[in-house]
């Protein structure tokens, strides 16, 4: 299934969107203008009238992050590549980082990230609000924030039964799926970094969304990436096989089973898990099990 956007985004995905009547529609249009003068005053009216609206902290937030942004400094043309273990995004692809790079001054967007942190104290079910922090931290490359800021929403959900809300305090549906798919992308940036370093990070991650959702096959197949990375093939196998019991014709829980087998040199199992690669992969994963296979033979 593939999963709804992580959040609504202007300026090619940096900040989050505030959409609604009066306040909101006035401040999106000086946005939209750039007119900070006109933001700067609606802003401070706004905070005078209705100082508990949640829309006046996301919009706060966009007026700061965009204040911090100061330029363009370079491109990159990837995404990169990184470990040659099967870890890809609901959609097939793996996930790459925003193109352009920014440099931000930080007295900006510290302050906007005083203005959701009041957001997210005043209206925790808000996961708009927790994803727009996790968003931007992850393109300065705060990663030790940007961990930290995830558990505490996977905590949360616990707590709130993942009764989350989006723009305008509306229930998002599928709440659980949907935090739940966005983590995994969260994971996945943090692997694409090819920082090794982060890894404890991944680990962190997907250990807290299983101690509440054991079940949850693409936080094992996660988990089971550390293990393989660090040579712990034992670890990864049994991180791997539970997922199998809930997801068996997972082709990427079945090809990183195959890979851990074959790094023990286990031959059998190897060869069994990349025949069940052939019969329930794609056409990529068919190719590389089928090269396996043919390589398995000839030892």
């Amino acid at each position: 299934m593939k999963p709804k956007i992580i959040l609504t985004i202007l300026l090619s995905g940096l900040l989050l969107t505030s959409a609604g009547q009066n306040f909101n529609q006035q401040f999106n249009s000086l946005f939209d203008k750039k007119d900070v003068a006109g933001q700067e005053k609606l802003l401070a009216q706004w905070n005078s009238t209705n100082p508990n609206d949640p829309e006046l902290y996301v919009a706060y937030y966009n007026f700061y992050v965009r204040q911090s942004m100061k330029e363009v400094v370079g491109l990159e043309n990837q995404p990169k590549g990184g470990h040659s273990l099967e870890m890809k995004d609901s959609t097939g692809k793996v996930a790459g980082y925003m193109n352009d790079l920014i440099e931000y001054d930080t007295s900006y967007l510290n302050k906007g990230f005083e203005y959701i942190d009041k957001g997210i104290k005043m209206f925790p079910n808000r996961l708009d609000m927790r994803f727009g922090k996790i968003y931007m931290l992850g393109q300065i490359m705060n990663f030790e924030a940007f961990t930290n800021e995830i558990l505490k929403t996977i905590d949360y959900s616990k707590s709130n039964a993942n009764a989350w809300l989006w723009t305008d305090n509306k229930p998002q549906d599928d709440a659980k799926l949907f935090m739940l798919s966005a983590i995994h992308e969260y994971v996945l940036q943090l692997y694409n970094t090819e920082d090794d370093k982060l890894l404890d990070n991944m680990k962190r991650i997907c250990e807290t969304v299983l101690k509440y959702y054991p079940d949850h096959v693409e936080s094992l197949s996660d988990l089971s990436i550390v293990y393989l990375i660090n040579k712990d093939y034992d670890r990864a196998l049994e991180v791997l096989l539970k997922a199998e019991k809930f997801a068996p014709t997972d082709f990427i829980v079945l090809n990183n089973i195959a890979l851990a087998y074959m790094r023990k040199d286990d031959k059998v199992n190897a060869l069994k898990y990349y025949r069940k690669v052939l019969k329930y992969g794609d056409t990529d994963a068919q190719a590389t099990a089928k090269e396996q296979i043919d390589k398995l033979k000839q030892k």
